[in-house]
């Protein structure tokens, strides 16, 4: 590709972010995901501060907006109504103002807000300052209420951010989905069907919600009764990654350190806990205690939170040797994997992004580096899409993806730093 090229891209990359900014807060991408979701919001912070980093200040102070009194910070926080999305703030019913989910999400903020801190501190520390303590809140709450034999809980698919991963469908099978009542979904109508979860899985994903809504959100009472919790992989090793740099901010900052270095012994010793017996690291069913028996995108996060087994290597190797274009989100050797639905098969830049910058981090720079090309590659040869196929890059999901267009300013573009 051409300079020009990369140089128009990285302009179409900006454009995106800002055609999909609402005014303090940054949408995934227009009319399939027309809120702020959390995670999502914190990648396009660290994009947007490649060229405006007031913007991208605003962004995570917006998002950090939405937190509870419990220190929890939602999935999703319900700015603005937006006709047509479903479940919308409604079906959620949380008493408070801005309306948000019930659920939280990957906590990756505390390290997209290093980085973009770093990258500025004499500009960013009077922000650093003023949002420390919310960032401790919202890590004392996941280790509270969520860590269990020093893994992750989730008590919902979506909380995980990889909606249909394979990692659930045990633990799924629990849950009773028959009466949630009629629905009408609106993500099928932005996106073909067979890109999306399936009805029964929606069933499923509903049934949850209820539950949880019905019993005040309690995390203690859904902890003890909720047909669905599992230990997921993925976010345990974002949580570990969040937490050593946490300790990091917390220690430029000049503040006690003890309780975080506490969290972070904590979870490297609940790592073992997610190492399956047949050799990788796997995702866990609370209520039975089984392995999921998946070996997904989120168990190649382990050097991202600064793991580094070499049976893991060789498992990466392996798959990578399968398809055409990065990490794909689930085994291609597996029965269950489609290229193109969701969390079932495709590949994802940002998931690209974080397993890449693990393994740069650990010294496993020419397997970064390819992860990183073939991101380029699929940016390159077909638009910001939210997902591709790693098989043949089709691209699917929605288009104009606001951490796609971020990861390709922030690392995958030529013109990126290529990390944090």
């Amino acid at each position: 590709m051409t300079a020009v090229t990369d140089e128009k891209l990285d302009k179409q990359a900006r454009k995106i972010l800002r055609d999909n900014d609402r005014g303090g807060y940054t949408v995934p991408t227009s009319g399939l995901y027309p809120y702020q979701w959390n995670w999502d919001s914190m990648f396009s912070a660290w994009g947007i501060a490649t060229f405006d980093v007031r913007r991208a200040w605003f962004e995570i102070t917006t998002l950090l907006y939405g937190q509870w009194d419990n220190g929890m910070i939602p999935h999703i926080i319900f700015h603005k109504r937006a006709e047509g999305y479903f479940p919308g703030p409604d079906v959620w019913a949380v008493e408070r103002v801005p309306h948000t989910s019930g659920i939280s999400q990957p906590p990756v903020a505390a390290t997209m807000i290093r980085s973009i801190y770093e990258s500025d501190k004499k500009a960013g520390r009077v922000h650093m300052e003023l949002i420390y303590g919310r960032l401790v809140s919202w890590h004392r709450w996941w280790m509270k209420n969520r860590v269990q034999d020093g893994m992750v809980a989730i008590t919902h698919p979506w909380e995980s951010g990889r909606d249909n991963a394979v990692d659930w469908d045990s633990a799924m099978q629990a849950v009773d989905g028959s009466n949630v009542g009629d629905y009408t979904r609106r993500d099928t109508s932005h996106v073909n069907p067979e890109m999306r979860p399936k009805k029964e899985d929606y069933d499923r994903y509903l049934a949850l919600v209820q539950f949880s809504r019905d019993n005040g959100w309690n995390e203690k009472y859904i902890a003890e009764h909720a047909a669905f919790r599992v230990a997921d992989v993925g976010m345990t090793f974002i949580l570990l990654r969040a937490c050593r740099d946490l300790l990091q901010i917390a220690a430029d900052l000049d503040h006690d350190t003890p309780e975080i270095e506490g969290w972070i012994e904590t979870l490297e010793a609940g790592v073992a806990n997610h190492w399956n017996p047949e050799g990788y690291y796997d995702s866990v069913n609370l209520r039975t205690g089984e392995f999921t028996g998946s070996l997904s995108s989120g168990s190649f996060l382990c050097w991202y939170a600064g793991v580094d087994p070499p049976e893991m290597m060789s498992h990466l190797k392996a798959i990578l040797a399968e398809v055409r274009y990065g990490v794909p989100s689930n085994d291609p050797r597996a029965e269950t994997f489609n290229p193109l639905r969701y969390w079932r098969g495709p590949v994802w830049g940002m998931m690209n992004a974080l397993i890449a910058i693990g393994l740069k981090d650990q010294g496993h720079t020419l397997t970064a580096e390819r992860l990183r090309k073939d991101t380029r590659e699929l940016i390159e040869d077909h638009g910001f899409y939210e997902y591709w196929s790693p098989v043949d890059g089709t691209p699917a999901g929605g288009r104009n993806f606001s951490w796609t267009a971020a990861i390709w300013l922030t690392w995958a573009g030529p013109h990126a730093k290529g990390g944090f």
